[in-house]
């Protein structure tokens, strides 16, 4: 992208600029050349000048095919000022309406960084505005002269403002490329720090319980989390999402993570979720309102899931038969209710726990079905992997306005040993 953008700009820059200069000069010739109230004092010159700025055009062309020749760019600006001198030479000389044109080519020169500059496009008037002593060495008489003085003075004053006005634009824009720069540092730090904050492979937990997860952030640094680790004879499963995107909101789901995580010996749930809306509780009750929705489970060595659910809504249990069950809960999230209820349910061997976000059900284009769609993928997806894995790729198919993160455990009770008789 960067190399289309900068033969984009290689191709847009003296081509384009010089197309105006030679249209320019080529219709003052033609108005001058069939129109009886302009004046043609030299025809030759005249079209001279527009030969001099067409062969610039071409000059520009090749610059645009061979980046290479753009060392000699100011040989295009430079013929210009032959062009326009000999174009007023050759229409009427002081008389002439055409001498603006060379403005094109004095802002053209002054926009390039450096005070040098400056003197270029000066040196530049002063061989369009003395053209005509070339042709006739008497030339015009002092009064022309002072008139010509005064022109370029008019034309320093230009070139100093406009080389100014540059340079401040080319600071202006260094400074944002270097903030841009140092942002951009800090989002792909926190990137490394969220990414880090995911719990690694299942190796850890209990042989009872088969768990995947992903999450696919909308942009560098998510507000969605989760986690597993193991709790007791079993483990415990969170998966939350922070009202919002960008570090402020991976800065919230790093906190909750941590703070639940931090309360794995605690038996209830619920306790977990007490301890979160304490630590990100706010003093600055005019602040915004930041809330987290988050679903919280224990799952024990036999199957039962004590859960509590902050406002989510979206933790599904698949069971091995296909039927699909939504763990309902009034709860509020996290930053606006103050107590949340822990429930219980009990899965089977081959049930699966499926918790998403809600950026999930932006991957379907139905609002109203998206969660019915999405059982019916549970439906058809029996294991845990494949569940994850399917909504992945569903996230990786096009820009998400959302982050979408899934996880997925599957229960599969450890044999009971039998024990010999006698």
């Amino acid at each position: 992208m960067s190399r289309a953008l900068e033969a984009l700009e290689t191709d847009s820059g003296p081509r384009l600029k010089q197309t105006f200069v030679a249209l320019l000069i080529t219709l003052a010739a033609l108005l001058s050349a069939f129109t009886p109230w302009l004046i043609v004092s030299d025809a030759v010159a005249m079209w001279s000048g527009v030969a001099v700025a067409l062969a610039a055009l071409v000059l520009a062309s090749l610059m645009a095919r061979r980046p290479a020749l753009l060392r000699w760019e100011l040989a295009i600006p430079a013929a210009d000022f032959v062009a326009v001198g000999l174009l007023r030479y050759g229409t009427g000389d002081s008389r002439s309406v055409f001498l603006p044109i060379v403005i094109l080519t004095v802002v053209w020169i002054a926009a390039w960084p450096g005070r040098r500059n400056i003197v270029f496009p000066l040196l530049g008037t002063c061989v369009t505005l003395l053209m005509p002593y070339l042709f006739d060495p008497t030339g015009p008489g002092p009064s022309e002269l002072v008139r010509l003085a005064f022109v370029l003075m008019v034309y320093a004053t230009l070139a100093v403002a406009v080389n100014e006005l540059s340079r401040q634009a080319d600071l202006r824009l260094d400074r944002s490329r270097a903030r841009r720069r140092a942002a951009q540092g800090e989002l792909d730090r926190a990137a490394l720090v969220q990414q880090s904050l995911l719990p690694p492979d299942a190796s850890t937990l209990p042989t009872s319980f088969r768990v995947f997860g992903a999450c696919v952030p909308a942009r560098t640094v998510g507000g969605d989390f989760f986690d597993w680790y193991p709790a007791g004879g079993g483990m415990a499963l969170t998966l939350g999402d922070v009202m919002g995107k960008g570090v402020g909101a991976g800065m919230i789901a790093a906190a909750v993570r941590s703070v639940i995580r931090s309360a794995v010996d605690e038996p209830d749930p619920a306790t977990a979720l007490r301890r979160s809306a304490v630590g990100i509780a706010t003093s600055d009750s005019s602040s915004e309102t930041q809330f987290t929705t988050c679903f919280h489970a224990r799952i024990d060595h036999d199957g039962v899931i004590h859960w509590v659910d902050a406002g989510h809504g979206l933790a599904l249990l698949r069971r091995a038969n296909g039927t699909v069950e939504r763990l309902r809960s009034p709860n509020l999230p996290i930053g606006i209710g103050t107590d949340w209820t822990t429930f219980r349910t009990t899965a089977a061997a081959g049930d699966t726990l499926v918790v998403v976000s809600d950026g999930v059900l932006d991957l379907y284009d139905d609002e109203l079905e998206a969660l019915n769609l999405f059982e019916a993928l549970l439906v058809r997806t029996p294991d845990a992997a494949a569940i994850v894995t399917a909504v992945a790729d569903l996230a990786s198919e096009e820009e998400r306005p959302d982050d979408v993160t899934v996880v997925a455990a599957t229960f599969t009770p450890a044999p009971v040993p039998v024990q010999p008789v006698g």
